[in-house]
């Protein structure tokens, strides 16, 4: 098989289906930033100093981003048969993060993005993961999508920010918290004090 058609040479290109549309569509903005997503893991799971249960997770998540970008590239009116993402996934996910959190210092301000050269990689990825969570609520302004898809990548940037801390305190480097303390900082040290306080009063009664 080929890999050059010529047939997106005027910047078009083919959905699963049969429909061609612009390059430059929300769709092919979306499944696009999901395969540089994957592409920046595949950067990261080159690295040798990964802990050995977060390469297994993106490893999994690695080929779970390959039917989220096939998803995302078949419209829902398609009746093309291809497999649709579930919620099964983001469970999974759900319980590393669960995991990880248990064995990490509690957050009570922001933190910058840094650390190991890893970690960095892993806010790096957070970040695009983001972007891709965009550009899908782009399209749903204008197209039926199937709403697994905005779950779980919503829930993979919360992933690779615990274990961008994780890496961070694998390879022993502590998280850089802000200089600057804002007022969302501060309602955070607030809102943690609170809660103390409430706790206390409640084993008081």
């Amino acid at each position: 098989m080929k890999i050059y058609t010529r047939a997106g040479d005027k910047g078009t290109t083919g959905l699963f289906g049969g429909d061609r549309v612009s390059k430059a569509a929300a769709r092919l903005h979306a499944y696009g930033t999901i395969d540089e997503l994957n592409s920046l893991l595949g950067v990261i799971l080159s690295r040798h100093d990964l802990p050995q249960s977060i390469r297994e997770e993106l490893d999994d998540i690695q080929h779970t981003l390959f039917l989220v970008g096939s998803d995302l590239a078949t419209p829902l009116k398609e009746p093309v048969n291809v497999p649709r993402m579930g919620l099964e996934k983001v469970a999974d996910m759900e319980r590393w993060i669960d995991l990880h959190t248990k064995n990490l210092p509690e957050l009570t301000t922001f933190i910058l993005p840094g650390g190991s050269e890893s970690a960095s990689l892993l806010h790096n990825a957070r970040t695009v993961c983001r972007r891709a969570e965009r550009w899908i609520v782009d399209l749903m302004q204008d197209e039926d999508v199937n709403t697994a898809l905005i779950v779980y990548v919503n829930r993979l940037s919360d992933y690779l920010f615990t274990v961008a801390r994780a890496v961070n305190q694998f390879l022993d480097f502590p998280d850089r918290t802000i200089r600057v303390r804002t007022e969302a900082s501060r309602g955070m040290q607030n809102s943690k004090k609170q809660t103390v306080q409430r706790e206390e009063a409640e084993v008081q009664q």
